[in-house]
């Protein structure tokens, strides 16, 4: 089973840098942003 979180403002600050850090761990990530142009 696979571990799944869902982070709402990922686009920059602290929402980023937690989706980073859940990426790095080998969590599957749905993310949000309000912010256009910008790339994880």
């Amino acid at each position: 089973m696979s571990k799944i979180v869902l982070i709402t403002g990922a686009m920059a600050g602290i929402g980023k840098a937690t989706a980073m850090l859940f990426a790095e761990n080998g969590w599957d990530l749905i993310i949000t942003g309000m912010r256009s142009g910008i790339s994880l």
